[in-house]
């Protein structure tokens, strides 16, 4: 019994709240991919909580477990732990052997190159927490894993190899003066030795180091319901989204597979729950079809929705681009992942406005397409064919949310049902869920993924 959960735009969906709000029915929750460059934030009897690295599921006392397919920095990792410790829950987390750590010179790296690629307007706007240099040293064969991180010899043996060729390529390369820096201890084997063998005694001593594979088979076994925790979106996966403007991994549904450890037919005999906010929104550079930035009225609509939404990021505080739903992107979601049931969050953001937009279609080279082509530089030439909806009214949400316990779609109003009907024929899948506010309770669920699989 399984349950994956998916970004199926470009990240900062609300996947969390829903995996938050199912997790209660699950015993293991897993985040297959993805740093702590991935901001959840989940709010649980009034508090809230933002993680960017423990699983959401850590708030409802179940096992998170990092897989193998993550890359984890230790320092946020216990920061974190250290953090939901101090506000009274006690979370416990498993790390996978297999999965890579971030080191210190990889944050370095990260930010410099991201400052070269500046000039040549490449850069992905990284939140510059050494995600994508971790991965390259993962396909690299030069990466540290967490099971490295257990054993002081093999830890220095690892470190003597790397750490050389980085402080050459930030010195013979990039220009850094690392002795007069402020990074030399990201460059020093012993000082990396002391720290990171210490963060290797705590995971060792805390039970937190697993086999994930083998761990996740046995829970299996034993009857457990798993549900897999993607970070990010769809669109900025680094085979199916819009390279180079994308993260180091895949979100996406066969991520799960590859990142944890279980057989492709596991994650496909269960549940896949696309997440959707009513409407876009991103950080960083690259196109956007359906940006509100041209004209006055679109800025000030923009600045509404931001504002209204919250949609500064969650690791970083940066304000997010906003834009109209695109469905050609839900499209190439649904099948990639394969959606068996999706989400629709922030409905009440739009609440109250004079105008509502969908972008439909795209026009390329006079052609009428309706989904993302596999090329960028394509989707940057793609112009909205968009449908205008009847915008529904501002209401007490809460109300909605108590009343939709019972009531279900009935409690919306209908220019919102209206809008969701027309989201889930276009996506081939039910709607699962709608979002309606950010806490648990102002969710309405239609369907439960664990009931249904």
């Amino acid at each position: 019994m399984t349950v994956t959960i998916v970004g199926s735009q470009l990240g900062d969906e609300g996947k969390g709240a829903l995996v938050d709000r199912w997790g209660g029915d699950a015993d293991v929750i897993v985040r297959y991919q993805g740093g702590d460059n991935a901001g959840h934030t989940v709010v649980e009897g009034g508090d809230e909580y933002k993680l960017s690295l423990v699983p959401s599921g850590a708030v409802r006392d179940k096992i998170g477990v990092l897989g193998n397919g993550c890359v984890v920095n230790p320092r946020t990792l216990f920061e974190e732990i250290d953090g939901l410790r101090d506000r009274g829950l006690d979370p416990d987390v498993r790390v996978a052997k297999r999965a890579h750590a971030i080191l210190p010179y990889h944050r370095v790296l990260d930010g410099i190159e991201e400052e070269v690629k500046s000039d040549s307007d490449l850069d992905a706007g990284t939140t510059g927490r050494g995600i994508g240099p971790t991965y390259e040293d993962k396909a690299g064969r030069r990466g540290i894993r967490i099971g490295d991180l257990l054993d002081r010899e093999v830890l220095r043996d690892r470190l003597e190899y790397v750490v050389p060729q980085k402080r050459a390529l930030a010195e013979e390369v990039y220009g850094l003066d690392v002795a007069a820096s402020d990074h030399a201890d990201a460059f020093d084997v012993d000082a990396l030795l002391e720290e990171y063998a210490d963060y290797g005694d705590r995971l060792a001593a805390d039970g937190m180091a697993i086999n994930c594979s083998q761990f996740l088979h046995e829970a299996r076994q034993a009857g457990d319901r798993i549900m897999f925790e993607g970070a990010q979106g769809t669109s900025i996966d680094i085979d199916h989204g819009i390279y180079p403007y994308v993260t180091s991994s895949n979100p996406t549904a066969g991520g799960a597979a590859v990142g944890s450890g279980v057989g492709p037919t596991v994650v496909g005999q269960g549940e896949v729950v696309g997440i959707v906010k009513a409407y876009l929104s991103r950080v960083g550079t690259g196109p956007l079809p359906t940006e509100l930035d041209g004209t006055d009225r679109e800025e000030e609509l923009a600045d509404h929705i931001r504002e209204r939404g919250g949609e500064f990021g969650t690791v970083t505080g940066r304000p997010r681009r906003i834009g109209w739903l695109d469905l050609p992107m839900l499209r190439h979601a649904a099948r990639v992942s394969g959606f068996t049931g999706i989400a629709v969050n922030h409905v009440d953001v739009l609440s109250g406005l004079d105008e509502l937009k969908v972008c439909d279609a795209y026009e390329l080279d006079g052609e009428r397409i309706e989904s993302m082509p596999a090329t960028t530089e394509e989707w940057g030439r793609c112009e909205p064919v968009f449908r205008e909806f009847d915008p529904w009214p501002d209401v007490d949400w809460s109300a909605v949310a108590a009343e939709g316990a019972d009531a279900g779609l009935d409690a919306l109003p209908a220019e919102t049902r209206a809008y969701l009907e027309y989201l889930s024929d276009a996506v081939d899948a039910p709607v699962y869920a709608v979002g309606v506010g950010p806490g648990r309770e102002e969710t309405i669920e239609l369907a439960n993924p664990f009931e249904t699989a």
